[in-house]
């Protein structure tokens, strides 16, 4: 999937992942997407959750071994 930023969560644990995304999607313009890149297996639960809460558009995530590449479209400010 094609991004328009990406953020390297690599090594961080829970919370950290959704707490960096909050402040990543803050630089974006509406329609951008944000792909995080997170060794964080709670992630999977975590972002879908996040955007739902936060009103953005969780894309989907793909995994690569322990890596996950987890995609979110900014719906608004």
């Amino acid at each position: 999937m094609k991004s328009d930023a990406k953020l390297d969560c690599f090594g961080l644990l829970c919370p950290m992942p959704i707490i960096q995304t909050a402040k990543k999607i803050k630089e974006l313009r509406v329609g951008e997407v944000l792909e995080v890149i997170s060794t964080d297996q709670g992630i999977e639960g975590d972002m879908p959750a996040w955007c739902k809460m936060t009103g953005q558009e969780y894309l989907g995530l793909e995994k690569d071994g322990d890596i996950y590449y987890v995609f979110v479209r900014k719906l608004k400010d």
